[in-house]
């Protein structure tokens, strides 16, 4: 995948009503969930070989912020996931203080370009 085939995933999955950024929404434009804020992490996990980087290899991460439990979100997340052939691991949280659940996608990208 690319970085751009990354953000169109994610674009697909926010559809027209869910607001979405990289890594977090600007100052000032507060945002009321469900939104979905995505990043690459670090560190990169990728392959060396012949003293170079071989493969470069992403952490990803892919946070959906509710209100409520939405598992149809939820699952046109894991399909998409899924249907780019990326295997995830998922993790849930619920926010006390900002009475909101996070749920987090971690699958890892070989990025071509």
């Amino acid at each position: 995948m690319t970085y751009q085939e990354v953000n169109t995933m994610i674009s697909g999955i926010a559809g027209t009503t869910i607001p979405y950024a990289y890594n977090e929404f600007p100052d000032g434009t507060d945002q009321a969930p469900p939104f979905i804020c995505f990043m690459f992490d670090d560190p990169s996990d990728d392959l060396m070989a012949d003293n170079g980087n071989y493969v470069s290899i992403r952490p990803l991460t892919i946070e959906l912020y509710t209100d409520n439990k939405d598992f149809v979100l939820e699952g046109n997340i894991e399909t998409a996931l899924k249907g780019a052939g990326l295997a995830f691991t998922r993790s849930e949280n619920y926010i006390t203080g900002e009475r909101m659940y996070q749920i987090n996608y971690n699958p890892e990208v070989v990025i071509n370009g």
